[in-house]
């Protein structure tokens, strides 16, 4: 069926569907006929496909080929396989908990997607609820305004001056009129996609005006769905952060290789070019390999980040993108709408300006898309709105018997650059009326007349003055004021656009509403210019309002500092660059001018957040460093363009997500410093043994540090909670590279003084063996080395709690760390005290004096590190 050359009564008959929607029975079984209303998903990878790939990576491969190399070795000569399966297991032990964070993280990204699906207005059982987008079935109606997503294929069944751009199908960027008019053939075989009139298309958005279709395809049944394998899915992305450890990665592999060579050829020269010493020297050279690779690292950071914005989830951010994370601990400058971010979002109607309030009451409720909900007993829809709504009903003025004395014939859809919007309706006996309601300044430009003691007189620079000062009196006292206008006609008028109706107007009064300010925000506030960030206010109120409302939160503490978009237009671009730190509040703005401002403190190097909810809104979100969508009032457009979604629309949502952004970032460079510092002491250490002429640590020793003593702790370090400290920095330079701040001295530094812990471990344990100080080979100096190193790493990540702070100082727990330390502690004893264990990795029983000399080298790293962090402190001030 061609539902295009059809009557939309035709269409809802074949879909079995009424202009009432459907019940919510049917539509269940509906969804479970034709299924979820989304596209198939690329096919994810099989767990034994992402387990071989886990064994792929170089260094694993060395690994496996030094197991199969030990293998053969210890079958010709009839030793013992402990060294061939020890490390099987511990490859195998890796490739599983890579395999399992893997999915973990997908899972937390999952769960991120989830709550940031798309959904539409859908009538069903006759009202109109909101629903995922993906639970939409055919036959069902939906609701479209201006913001929202087209989220299936549908028929036009209602349109008023519809206009939705189409590009993603016809790559027509024009935005298309859209009617519910049936189209004709005119000759022609078919109706090419774009010339669809009275169609709707899922990957489309509705730009401007309203609409209901009632959908007639969705998931892989739409147009969308046809071309579904052209289109390119959605791919992994990674962070700037991943990337740079991507590269440091491949540089590490680089170097360790060729220091594996170098060690190599030195230790068969040493030697001689016999099996075993051959053996041997391959085995010292994948010793020093294992040590160098943080094999945990790339896991490391992707389950901080997958933890971390899920974590943000739950304090009502939903970061859509995962570069989002890096960049809002840099933020600098947060750009805001007032309305629902920075204030209730709760509009109510406490003052009226007019000759007869009833007829105002009228207006403002007949020119609303709100309607009214008897069951809850109030107006749903838009908050200003749905204030006016509300407010005529406190007066016996209930919208549906408005609308059925006056039902709507034509209107011109609410627009944010004519800051009005206009209905005309006409009564059972012929009566035709158009009112119009918006900005005072906008409105009463266009009005002839005005109403005077009931009746409309010439509009005079008295009376226009008296409005305009009452209008400033609402707005001194922080009230948005919204004027109504009316416009009778004897006849329908011969069209609906707003050049036509809007003219030559009569004022009918003016509403002042209130949107108190939400109580956080003055601390979010003062949090932000704590932090180094600065607040900017922008909204399409009077500026007398807006001054009001910003010097009351401390965003400004001058009217001088704020200023209106027509000023803004006034300035050229080199003198706004110039004067552009002398505004924190802007007022009657455009959107224009929001892409304006945006780049303007982008130029000056700062990064910028901007926040948004109408579909004009997208270009300035877009253009922002962090472009933030309101979850509650948003359109989808916005939504879809938007890093990060607030649930709650709150600003102090924004300010606790730098927080967190903040938080995330700084935990991430813990982790990376302690396993960087850790595996350099494994090279160090490994290095010099070496070149002195003693085998210190074996490969299988460091493979299980790694798996046991690395990771767990470095894991631990990314659930570390914020220091107290942390919004009382000043934003982080996002140029800044991994070392930035001393981070590669202290890598260096910790990393050296381990290995000479370890190092002075392992002579003591050969002493307490031989009596003899050298370093030579020495089972009971392995075993105390091993001991000394596992534990160094543990109690080195209690420093890493804070990078410059005393551990002693910090009022938080980490109680994830200490369980770590625990279990480390548990294993590491268990390796070398049961006995079966401690002969698969080639250990000797030591005292219980070599045990407690082992754990106090170990601890002495704590005692170190304060004395360095407090000369780092001394010299940091």
């Amino acid at each position: 069926m061609k539902e295009y050359l059809e009557n939309y009564e035709e269409v809802l008959k074949a879909q079995n569907s009424s202009d009432q929607g459907l019940s919510t029975g049917e539509a269940e079984k509906r969804l479970a006929q034709y299924g979820k209303n989304k596209l198939k998903e690329a096919k994810k990878d099989s767990i034994l496909k992402r387990f071989l790939k886990e064994l792929s990576d170089p260094m694993i491969l060395i690994l496996i080929a030094a197991a199969i190399i030990s293998g053969i070795t210890a079958f010709y000569q009839g030793e013992s396989f402990a060294d061939v399966i020890i490390i099987i297991a511990v490859v195998i032990i890796n490739a599983v908990l890579g395999v399992v964070q893997e999915g973990k993280a997908e899972a937390a990204i999952a769960a991120l997607q989830e709550i940031a699906a798309a959904s539409s207005k859908v009538l069903r059982d006759g009202k109109i609820v909101t629903l995922k987008s993906e639970d939409l079935v055919p036959g069902d109606i939906v609701v479209l305004e201006a913001g929202d997503a087209v989220p299936a294929d549908g028929r036009i069944i209602e349109s008023a001056s519809m206009k939705i751009e189409e590009a993603a199908l016809t790559g027509e960027s024009v935005p298309v009129n859209k009617a519910a008019e049936l189209l004709s053939l005119g000759g022609q075989k078919d109706i090419p996609l774009g010339d669809r009139k009275n169609m709707v298309y899922m990957g489309s958005t509705v730009v401007y005006g309203r609409g209901k279709a009632v959908l007639t395809g969705t998931g892989m049944d739409t147009e969308m769905g046809k071309i579904a394998s052209a289109l390119a899915q959605a791919k992994d992305e990674e962070t700037p952060l991943q990337l740079k450890l991507n590269q440091l990665s491949k540089i590490l592999t680089v170097l360790v290789l060729g220091i594996c060579a170098v060690i190599f050829a030195v230790g068969l020269m040493r030697s001689g070019f016999n099996g075993s010493s051959i053996l041997n020297s391959f085995m010292v050279a994948v010793s020093l390999a294992v040590a160098a690779i943080p094999e945990g690292l790339a896991a490391v950071v992707t389950i901080v980040l997958s933890i971390g914005v899920t974590n943000m989830s739950k304090r009502n951010a939903i970061i859509r993108k995962l570069t989002a994370v890096e960049t809002l601990g840099c933020t600098q400058i947060i750009c805001s709408d007032k309305t629902g971010t920075l204030t209730q979002n709760r509009m109510t109607v406490v003052d009226h300006v007019a000759d007869d309030e009833k007829e105002l009451e009228t207006a403002m409720a007949l020119c609303s898309d709100s309607e009214w909900d008897a069951e809850a007993n109030q107006a749903i829809g838009e908050p200003t709105e749905c204030a006016l709504v509300n407010d005529a009903a406190k007066n016996g003025l209930l919208k549906p018997e408005l609308k059925a004395a006056w039902p709507r014939a034509g209107e011109a859809p609410f627009d944010s650059m004519r800051k009005m919007m206009s209905t005309v309706h006409k009564a059972a006996d012929g009566t035709i009326i158009q009112y119009t309601k918006g900005a005072p300044d906008e409105v009463l430009k266009l009005c002839t007349r005005a109403m005077v003691n009931g009746s409309a007189v010439e509009m005079t620079d008295e009376i226009r003055a008296s409005i305009l000062a009452a209008n400033k009196s609402m707005a001194d006292r922080a009230l948005r004021v919204l004027c109504a206008a009316k416009r009778n006609w004897s006849s329908m008028p011969e069209s609906t656009e707003p050049e036509f109706l809007e003219q030559d107007l009569t004022y009918v009064g003016l509403s002042g509403m209130i949107d108190p300010v939400r109580p956080e925000v003055k601390t979010a506030i003062a949090e932000c210019r704590e932090a180094g960030i600065r607040p900017i206010m922008i909204t399409g109120d009077h500026k007398d309002t807006a001054v009001a409302i910003g010097m009351e939160l401390g965003i400004i503490t001058s009217p001088d500092q704020a200023i209106t978009g027509a000023q803004l237009d006034d300035l050229s671009d080199e003198e706004f660059a110039r004067r552009i730190t002398e505004f924190s509040v802007y007022a009657r703005v455009q959107p224009e001018h929001k892409v304006r401002i945006v780049n303007g403190w982008k130029a000056r190097g700062k990064i910028t957040a901007m926040t948004g909810d109408g579909v004009n809104d997208a270009p300035s979100i877009k253009s922002a460093d962090i472009g933030v969508g309101m979850g509650i009032t948003g359109t989808d457009v916005t939504k879809n363009v938007a890093d990060m979604v607030l649930a709650d629309d709150n600003f102090a949502t924004i300010v606790s997500a730098v927080e967190e952004g903040r938080r995330i970032y700084a935990n991430i460079r813990k982790a990376i410093q302690f396993l960087l510092a850790s595996n350099l002491a494994e090279v160090l250490a490994i290095f010099f043994s070496t070149l002195i002429g003693f085998t210190i640590l074996k490969p299988v020793h460091l493979l299980w540090i790694n798996l046991i003593t690395d990771c767990f702790p470095a894991l631990a370090l990314g659930m570390e909670k914020s220091e107290s400290d942390i919004m009382k920095q000043k934003p982080r330079d996002p140029k800044e590279g991994i070392f930035a701040g001393g981070m590669g001295f202290d890598v260096f530094f910790q990393g050296f003084i381990v290995t000479v812990l370890v190092m002075v471990s392992y002579l003591v344990g050969h002493y307490v063996e031989s009596g003899v100080w050298e370093f030579v080979n020495s089972p009971d100096g392995t075993t105390m080395a091993f001991l000394t190193l596992s534990m160094v790493e543990i109690f080195h990540s209690l420093n890493m709690r804070s990078r410059r702070g005393s551990i002693f100082t910090l009022k938080t727990r980490n109680n994830f760390l200490f369980g770590a330390m625990v279990v480390s502690l548990i294993l590491t004893t268990a390796v070398i005290e049961v006995p079966f264990l401690a002969a698969a990795f080639e250990f000797t029983p030591i005292g219980l004096h070599e045990y407690a000399i082992a754990l106090g080298l170990a601890v002495l790293i704590i005692p170190i590190m304060e004395v360095v962090k407090a000369v780092q402190r001394k010299l940091g001030k």
